[in-house]
């Protein structure tokens, strides 16, 4: 077997044959126990309710997925310019850290109304609201690549008459890379969170329907095999995000490395 194909499948599959446990012991425990189906439906009934509204969670997917995607892009660059920012000054660091925790601290289900009636029913909306959710990690991961250094190369750098802008980019940017990619990859799965919390105040009033409120529907109809339907979907939404920043991450950290 080649050895990538054979690396691949023995990473794949120990996760896969948990998820095949979890959904055996799932389908038993309904069983068993007489649960009620408007309680927690059976695996097979979750997956007719998916087949039956295809199109509709194929949609919310991509909408959900879209916002989350501008979301995380936005905390990132918002993130790593804040921390840049914070790495050249301590007075701006400390004047201004406290309010960066805000948007670690804020209620978010309190806030995303507000935002929902300052932008409006749309994509803007819950792309802030992603954003607001996943630019915590950014800030404070990079912050601390930037400000946290190895003393004797600082006195290097000192000793030899680095400027700021030399120091900047030939010691700080690279010490950050790690810091940098361990925060996108705690972002890349708020974004999801904080998309699908958006859409559970601007979803209505639209044509289309992003996972978050197709979740709000079905759970109000108390059509709940269609509820357990679009949260596996919004799980393997997020999945696929955090893999995708994780696969990039690695890239660039191999790379970071063999430098």
């Amino acid at each position: 077997m080649n050895p990538r194909l054979r690396s691949f499948a023995l990473a794949m599959l120990p996760p896969l044959a948990t998820f095949i446990l979890f959904v055996v012991l799932w389908d038993a425990s309904v069983v068993y126990f007489e649960v009620e189906p408007f309680q927690v439906p059976r695996p097979m009934a979750v997956v007719r309710a998916a087949m039956e509204r295809k199109e509709q969670i194929g949609s919310g997917l991509f909408l959900t997925g879209s916002a989350a995607a501008m979301g995380f892009a936005t905390s990132l660059v918002v993130g790593v310019l804040v921390a840049f920012l914070f790495s050249q000054s301590r007075v701006i660091q400390r004047s201004l850290y406290p309010y960066a925790i805000f948007f670690q601290t804020v209620p978010i289900i309190a806030v995303a109304p507000l935002i929902i009636n300052w932008f409006g029913h749309d994509t803007r909306s819950i792309v802030i609201v992603s954003a607001i959710v996943s630019l915590f990690p950014i800030i404070t991961n990079t912050t601390t690549g930037l400000t946290e250094l190895d003393r004797n190369a600082v006195e290097l750098f000192e000793l030899n008459g680095a400027t700021r802008i030399q120091k900047l980019f030939k010691l700080q940017l690279p010490n950050s890379v790690p810091y940098l990619i361990a925060g996108a990859r705690t972002s890349s799965g708020l974004s999801v969170i904080g998309a699908i919390i958006g859409e559970f105040f601007a979803g209505f009033g639209q044509e289309k329907y992003g996972l978050g409120f197709l979740i709000f529907q079905t759970s109000s109809q108390l059509k709940i095999d269609a509820m357990f339907a679009c949260i596996v979907a919004s799980t393997l939404l997020g999945l696929l995000i955090f893999g995708a920043v994780s696969l990039v991450g690695s890239a660039v950290l191999l790379r970071w490395r063999s430098n």
